[in-house]
């Protein structure tokens, strides 16, 4: 490159600047081409690995070489040296920025390669399940430690900073702890999560009763923790909430969770068919894990009785499906067959209107 520069040492001075961009751009196209064939080519070996690479990377090689090409080629072009440190400066903050991008992006892939290898859509995903949580806090702790190391090193790239980095360096002190009493509750959030990360009180699709409200937790971020609940709807909560305030967490050990159904029925229901059916429902559906399986009678009022029935799904997920179909089935069995036994109201009529009502009859 400097003897080719060399030689148009007699053409206008744009001309060389014009040929390194060029020369450069050129480059890069040809260096992404080159990488995203052998790319390609190596999906047929190991297809999610490099599908996710080609995903993630397409694009940001393509800045990132002519940058690093225009930032050696400029020294040999014929610039004035206020404007050759202009360009010198901008062109290594686009190359920080670039990097970091790159940097980035491979965070990512290494994040799909773990959780490919991690899966949570099994039965038994309670190890899953911690290491995902892990993954994910550990990414986000990543990525904000990457982009203050990148404005860093941008800072750095002025000359006016570096020249009082010292005194910058003994005001740090000072700064920090205004910060620390600005970003207190900030502060406090992180280390909440990092906590949360490593102690996992909770972890990603645990079910959760949070506020009076079932649901499983979708993401576990820096600084808050977003609950799906049952409906839909989307609980946020700041993530110090869970290491400051009770609340239930149905699949802490084991992913495989105890559902409940009851029923109010008439004394006149005989059990015994009632739990020979329910043997029946279990039987019938997959959504039941062979485990267990109870009818009870837990309470009596003076109008009804109360029946529970318990049984074991593999997640809770399932268990809500089971519970829905296992109530639809045993009311279904009980309107058809003993409909007499559905709650009703007794009534003893004293007086006036008990005679009244024997002289019609």
């Amino acid at each position: 490159m400097p003897f080719l520069f060399g030689e148009l040492s007699g053409a206008p001075a744009w001309v060389p600047a014009v040929l390194l961009v060029t020369l450069s751009l050129a480059v890069g196209f040809l260096t992404r081409f080159i990488l995203l064939q052998f790319i390609r080519y190596w999906q047929s070996r190991d297809r999610k690995l490099f599908k996710s690479l080609e995903k993630h990377l397409r694009g940001s090689m393509f800045l990132f070489i002519p940058l690093l090409l225009i930032s050696a080629g400029v020294n040999y072009v014929n610039i004035e040296p206020e404007s050759l440190g202009f360009i010198k400066t901008t062109t290594n903050i686009f190359i920080i920025l670039s990097f970091c991008s790159v940097l980035i992006r491979l965070i990512n892939v290494a994040e799909e390669m773990l959780f490919i290898r991690y899966d949570i859509t099994i039965s038994n995903n309670l190890r899953a399940r911690k290491i995902r949580t892990q993954i994910m806090y550990v990414k986000k702790v990543a990525i904000v430690v990457l982009v203050t190391l990148c404005l860093s090193l941008i800072l750095l790239s002025f000359p006016g900073i570096r020249k009082f980095g010292t005194t910058i360096l003994a005001g740090a002190g000072v700064a920090g702890i205004i910060i620390g009493f600005a970003l207190q509750k900030s502060l406090v959030n992180l280390f909440a999560g990092i906590q949360i990360a490593f102690t996992q009180p909770i972890k990603i699709d645990d079910a959760v009763v949070v506020e009076k409200e079932w649901g499983w937790i979708e993401e576990i971020n820096l600084t808050y923790v977003v609950v799906r609940l049952w409906d839909l709807r989307r609980l946020v909560l700041p993530i110090t909430y869970f290491t400051e305030n009770p609340f239930q967490n149905w699949t802490r050990n084991n992913a495989q969770i105890l559902g409940s159904v009851f029923l109010y029925l008439d004394y006149s229901m005989p059990l015994a068919p009632l739990r020979q059916h329910f043997e029946k429902v279990l039987s019938e559906t997959p959504l039941w894990d062979q485990q267990t399986q109870v009818l009870q009678v837990t309470e009596t009022t003076e109008k009804t009785m109360t029946i529970r029935l318990l049984m074991t799904a593999q997640n809770s997920p399932t268990a809500w499906d089971l519970r829905c179909y296992v109530r639809e089935k045993m009311i279904e069995f009980i309107q058809q067959n003993y409909p007499q036994s559905l709650p009703h109201v007794r009534t003893t009529l004293i007086g006036p209107a008990a005679e009244g009502a024997e002289m019609s009859h």
